[in-house]
């Protein structure tokens, strides 16, 4: 098996790829091949079974150069310009959001037309094409994104359910929530609170929250989300009942229970740490998510985390 990872040296892509070199196995297959695609590598691993391509995916000669003629068997599309960075830098976000993401479907349509098996084709999408959110979000509600980076993931969608129509490729659309906790990083994300939050009441450090304490967002540990993007690479298409895109199961809180489960977590210190200092943008944005019904997605054998004290826990371990 042949599997090519986008955005490998990103906070998920990371924990993906370590999971897959370690296993060397997915959907009952060994993995003889594992390409991994980003700008840069950190000390990357020395395996000969793994391919480290390092380049811009905003480039489509260099992208189109390095998908060479070895099929494919499944692809996980991990690679974006998030949020904050792609509302400033439309012209990136676009060549790597939507330009990029249709060049690798056409390699499944270039696979598929050669006679080859097309690959499966995860994307991993985000909650941001919801936008403005109804009381209840659910299977039938209607994205309505407010931003491009929710804009542009949504088309990516639409194609991907459009390439597997027409059998070039076998996707499945993942909508990730906010996924928990990303080191601290330039990422141009605006929910990097969230992540913050954990990490520095946990180190016993003070933190001033944008939101107020009864602000409610959604949310999930990496390995939960990893364990969900493995699950979309192996499940088969008739487990899906034709469905192509998912809105993840996921846990919704508020901003004072996380802290109370970090206190479960990290020690009670953790709660006098915390001051709020709610900012209305980011409030609006990530603070005011209503209750999720997601049942198409666990019909087809996603899942959330299960409790709060258990995401955290596994989004940052006690040291």
């Amino acid at each position: 098996m042949h599997v090519l990872i986008t955005g490998a040296n990103g906070f998920v892509g990371r924990a993906l790829s370590r999971r897959l070199a370690a296993e060397r196995r997915l959907a009952g297959a060994s993995i003889e091949r594992l390409s991994l695609l980003d700008l840069a590598f950190d000390h990357p691993p020395a395996m000969p079974f793994l391919r480290h391509l390092a380049g811009d995916m905003a480039d489509g000669t260099w992208l189109q150069r390095v998908l060479d003629e070895a099929p494919i068997d499944v692809i996980f599309h991990l690679a974006s310009i998030p949020g904050g960075t792609a509302e400033r830098q439309y012209d990136l976000a676009r060549r790597v959001n939507l330009d990029a993401t249709t060049t690798l479907l056409e390699r499944g349509k270039a696979q598929s037309e050669a006679g080859v098996r097309p690959p499966v084709f995860v994307f991993a999408s985000t909650i941001a094409v919801f936008g403005a959110m109804p009381a209840l979000v659910t299977d039938a509600t209607l994205p309505s994104p407010l931003m491009s980076y929710g804009t542009q993931k949504l088309i990516g969608e639409a194609l991907v359910a459009d390439f597997s129509r027409r059998g070039w490729v076998d996707g499945r659309s993942l909508r990730l929530p906010g996924v928990l906790a990303r080191p601290p990083a330039p990422t141009g994300q605006l929910s990097a609170f969230m992540s913050d939050i954990i990490r520095e009441l946990a180190a016993g450090r003070p933190f001033t929250c944008p939101t107020s304490p009864q602000a409610t967002t959604w949310a999930s540990s990496l390995p939960c989300v990893v364990d969900n993007l493995l699950h979309a690479g192996m499940v088969d298409a008739t487990a899906l009942n034709g469905q192509r895109t998912f809105t993840l199961p996921t846990l919704r809180f508020s901003m004072a229970e996380l802290v109370d489960a970090i206190a479960q977590v990290h020690g009670a210190k953790a709660k006098a740490l915390v001051r709020y200092v709610p900012d209305e943008h980011i409030e609006a944005l990530f603070g005011r998510f209503p209750p999720l019904e997601t049942a198409v997605a666990e019909s087809a054998g996603f899942l959330h985390d299960g409790r709060l004290v258990d995401l955290v826990r596994r989004a940052y371990p006690p040291q």
